[in-house]
């Protein structure tokens, strides 16, 4: 093995350098117009990756051509055309790394590898391609890799990825970057040079005799090649320059035509005006041209407002915001405006570019809305304030509610937003109800009318409800306004006054029959007890003791008509009405046992202290507490419960039973009205009245299969 000696030759070397340069600038031209054209990508792109493979098989080719090498070898020219496709290939992918509106350092480093790896495949297969063996020294190919990697790392970061510079304000960035990656390349082939030592394994040296010929015709077809690559982007060029000056003919008309338009110096001196900025200033063209806008202040915006204006254009930023100018004939305009400043080579504005439409019309409308949605507003505040509100859609659900609505029906606005009103529905009224409703408001007309609702925690209250359909082109419902008063303290009053007048007419008649029964009663039951003294046979005793029995039942009677015609003197005592409730709980247990019944005492406080008749008020809830175990045949559970609320003291008791119908709800505490087969009708209605001798109230809740809850409210004293 021999090694061989190299020259020189400059001439070569220098075509080599000029057609790289020329082969660099046609790529990088191409690409940037891949990266900017909507149409002929693919073919901008193979151009561009062809004309940078072309570049580095170039240099090479014209490099190894100007080593004069004194070798026995052949040139093989299919290992030219792989040197040609591995250029383009890597090129191509290289290029295909930096496609995308943003960019980051990591494809700019695999951009720059893939560049470097196609200027080393291109040296070893052309060296391959003259038959030459070859050793490389580690150290100097390092040194090469790396300024080639650090050359095109450095091109591609200022054309690509570097926010200082732009193609577009800077016409020398593409030259420059053209020049360093041509400096790259020939600095990757020189350096690869030095670090190759060429050697033949054949005892006989000759020199490679290539034809002059072959080298002129080949520097021919590069050019050619190159040549055509410039023509065919400066071609591209031409065409986006000649549409890109047809659009902004068009566009400048379109704005003559539908802005006002003016520029300005950077002192704000008006340069030029079109011919709507004269039409709606009142002012010509020359009384404009010289002057600043100053011409045209109406004094309706302050100082500041055209301050912070100018600090923002003079720093080179746009500026939108709304003007009121007045004309020549003192009238006011508004006109949105945005203005553009264009920068100089040193960042500075040198001239603003305004851009007015007028928005008189428009700022004219928007105040009378203003003073419509403040009236809107007011209404809106008053019913709010006053009334429960909420709007549905056609199909009922509910889109909005107000803050009383939320407040009264204890749930949240979330969870009523989506549902309908029946999450509301108390059972009081029946289906009927509800579908004549439905009927009138489907139909477009106004429904009035009083319902029983039921809050998130049970609690049943009144609401005066108005409903208003509002109506679209085809005159069907799009949507209901409800607007609701809470009445539930006046039916509650006109409850208690329904229940005084009926107590007022049964102690009436109570006055006028309960002397009359008791006389005969007292004599039947004395010769009904002297003739069961003397009576033996058991059947007839029997029969006296069912007289007698019955005779007790009417004087039952008899007595609470008299505690209605005549209520006893209430002595009242400050109690503890806690130990009264677990008294009256314990004597019932036995009885609530028998029939399955739990019953569960809930009190939050020890000492619940209030001004009462302690043996009338037990008469109350023994008579309220057989009632809810007597409802529940199957078992159950009833709940007492004992609580102070605003100075008063909520007793109620509440069962799991079948519930009472609305209709028979509406009777309760008649006078003889009872849903039992042995009773008088008369234990509610004596129960009421001795919790108004107590100064309370009595509310009955009661939901079918779901239960009854009476609850009792009486004044509280001292609470512990």
């Amino acid at each position: 093995m021999e090694t061989l000696e190299q020259s020189f030759n400059p001439v070569l070397f220098l075509v080599a350098i000029v057609l790289t340069m020329m082969a660099s600038y046609t790529a990088l031209d191409l690409f940037s117009l891949v990266k900017t054209s909507n149409k002929n990508k693919r073919f901008l792109f193979i151009g561009a990756a062809f004309s940078f493979g072309m570049g580095i098989w170039v240099m090479n080719f014209f490099g190894i051509l100007t080593l004069n090498v004194n070798a026995n070898s052949a040139y093989q020219i299919p290992m030219n055309i792989l040197a040609i496709f591995l250029g383009v290939i890597f090129s191509a992918m290289g290029f295909l790394i930096l496609i995308g509106e943003k960019k980051q350092i990591r494809q700019l480093l695999i951009s720059s590898l893939l560049m470097t790896i196609a200027v080393i495949s291109v040296h070893i297969v052309g060296i391959l391609s003259i038959n030459m063996g070859f050793e490389y020294n580690l150290a100097i190919l390092a040194v090469s890799i790396v300024l080639m990697f650090g050359s095109f790392l450095f091109s591609f970061w200022i054309l690509f990825y570097s926010k200082s510079f732009s193609p577009s304000s800077h016409v020398w960035l593409k030259p420059l970057t053209a020049l360093l990656t041509t400096g790259a390349i020939v600095e990757g082939h020189l350096l690869l040079a030095k670090a190759t030592t060429f050697y033949s394994n054949q005892n006989q040296i000759e020199r490679i005799a290539v034809p002059q010929s072959l080298i002129g015709y080949t520097i021919f077809i590069v050019a050619v090649v190159i040549l055509g690559g410039l023509i065919t982007s400066s071609a591209f060029m031409g065409k986006r320059l000649a549409v890109s000056d047809t659009n902004l003919k068009d566009i400048t008309d379109a704005l003559n035509v539908s802005s006002i338009v003016a520029i300005t110096d950077p002192k704000g001196n008006i340069t030029y005006v079109n011919d709507k900025f004269v039409e709606i200033s009142g002012y010509s063209e020359d009384e404009l041209i010289g002057q600043n806008h100053s011409i045209l202040n109406s004094g309706y915006h302050p100082k500041d407002f055209f301050k912070k204006m100018w600090a923002t254009i003079g720093t080179g930023k746009t500026w939108k915001g709304e003007i009121r100018n007045r004309a020549k004939d003192g009238s006011f305009y508004w006109v949105a405006t945005t203005i553009v400043p264009f920068l100089n080579l040193k960042g500075k504005p040198y001239q603003y570019v305004s851009i007015r439409s007028d928005i008189t019309s428009r700022k004219k409308a928007e105040a009378d809305l203003k003073e419509t949605l403040k009236e809107v507003s007011d209404y809106k505040f008053a019913i709010d304030e006053s009334s429960i509100v909420a709007f549905t859609d056609e199909k009922g659900i509910i889109k909005s509610v107000n803050n009383k609505f939320v407040e009264i029906s204890k749930y949240s606005r979330e969870e009523l937003i989506g549902q309908d009103h029946r999450i509301l529905n108390s059972g009081y009224h029946s289906k009927d109800f509800f579908k004549n409703l439905w009927k009138t408001i489907g139909t477009g007309n106004v429904w009035k009318g009083e319902i029983r609702n039921k809050a998130k925690d049970g609690s049943y209250y009144w609401v005066a409800t108005t409903i208003v359909p509002f109506l679209n082109d085809h005159g069907k419902p799009y949507q209901y306004l409800a607007i609701r008063n809470d009445i539930t303290e006046r039916k509650q009053n006109e409850e208690l006054i329904h229940r005084q007048d009926k107590l007022a007419a049964v102690g009436q008649l109570a006055a006028g029959v309960a002397h009359e029964i008791r006389n005969p009663l007292t004599s039947m039951k004395g010769y009904a007890e002297f003739l069961q003294l003397d009576e033996e046979d058991p059947q007839r005793r029997e029969f006296i003791d069912i007289i007698l029995d019955e005779i007790d039942r009417v004087n039952n009677i008899v007595e609470e008509f008299m505690v209605l015609a005549k209520p006893k003197v209430v002595e009242l005592e400050e109690k503890n009405i806690i130990p009264i409730l677990k008294n009256i709980l314990s004597l019932l247990e036995f009885e609530a046992k028998k029939r399955h019944v739990k019953l569960h005492l809930d009190v939050k406080k020890d000492i619940v202290q209030i001004e009462c008749d302690e043996n009338r008020l037990k008469q109350v809830f023994l008579n309220f507490i057989k009632n809810g175990i007597e409802a529940m045949p199957s078992g159950g559970d009833l709940y007492v419960r004992a609580e102070v609320q605003n100075q008063n003291v909520e007793i109620s008791i509440q069962d799991t039973g079948v519930g009472i119908p609305p209709e028979t709800l509406k009777k309760i505490g008649e006078p003889f009205y009872t849903t039992k087969k042995n009773g008088n009708g008369l234990g509610l209605m004596v129960s009421f009245k001795i919790i108004e001798s107590h100064n309370g109230k009595v509310y009955i809740e009661s939901e079918q299969n779901k239960g009854t809850t009476f609850k009792i409210l009486l004044p509280a004293t001292k609470t512990a």
